[in-house]
């Protein structure tokens, strides 16, 4: 029997491929998507997606959805509490291996090992290591489709939230931005690709600048009609 996997989903690239590559492994198979949602906003935390589009992307890959609830400006301490307490309702039900996208980050990797290896649970990286740029090269080839959602102004222009992430979006990112934004230069939203049962619907909503970051909204748009 596959062993169940706990996956801390965000919605991005990132996470999308690194569960493109848990859903191929025999031995293994994702039991639900872990996401945190901000309070108030009802949005999912730091890439600033409607709660909505997030349910929408989790029934078109099929997939239970896990929704954490934390405040803004969220206190360590109080993230990490609530995280837990979920976490610990799955292990109860038999999970104890949780996936994370994370690529290259040495402290982000030990500090989530540390936090789970206090909840007796363990955890997986399918991307770890691997160069971001093929990584990214790798998820327009598969045909994932994705738009970007968050920049970081210090290292983006403004221009670059709401862009599809495509081969020119690539190739027009400035020198020393991560190919994947792993080092937090921009968030995505994946709205179809390998595993989705259906494309996720959305229009291009305003561009905000909140927090030090300029957000794109994407507003949810009709379920495409079925031919």
């Amino acid at each position: 029997m596959p062993e169940p996997v706990l996956f801390c989903w965000s919605g991005g690239k990132d996470s999308c491929l690194a569960l493109h590559e848990l859903r191929r492994e025999p031995l293994r198979e994702v039991a639900a998507l872990l996401t945190t949602v901000t309070e108030m906003y009802d949005r999912i935390s730091m890439h600033g997606v409607r709660r909505e589009l997030l349910e929408r992307q989790a029934a078109a890959l099929g997939l239970p959805l896990e929704i954490v609830t934390i405040p803004p400006k969220c206190a360590n301490a109080d993230y990490e509490a609530r995280i837990e307490a979920a976490l610990l309702k799955w292990k109860e039900r038999g999970v104890s291996l949780v996936a994370f996208g994370d690529i290259f980050l040495e402290d982000l990797r030990t500090y989530r090992e540390e936090n789970l290896a206090r909840a007796g649970m363990q955890v997986v990286f399918p991307l770890w290591k691997r160069p971001t740029r093929e990584l990214a090269a790798e998820f327009i080839s598969l045909g994932f489709r994705a738009v970007t959602v968050c920049v970081d102004p210090r290292v983006l222009d403004d221009s670059f939230v709401g862009r599809e992430i495509n081969e020119k979006f690539l190739a027009e990112l400035p020198l020393g931005v991560d190919p994947c934004g792993e080092n937090g230069e921009f968030h995505s939203f994946v709205y179809d690709g390998p595993g989705f049962a259906k494309r996720v619907e959305f229009r291009l909503g305003e561009k905000v600048l909140r927090d030090g970051f300029y957000f794109r909204d994407l507003v949810p748009g009709e379920a495409a009609r079925k031919t």
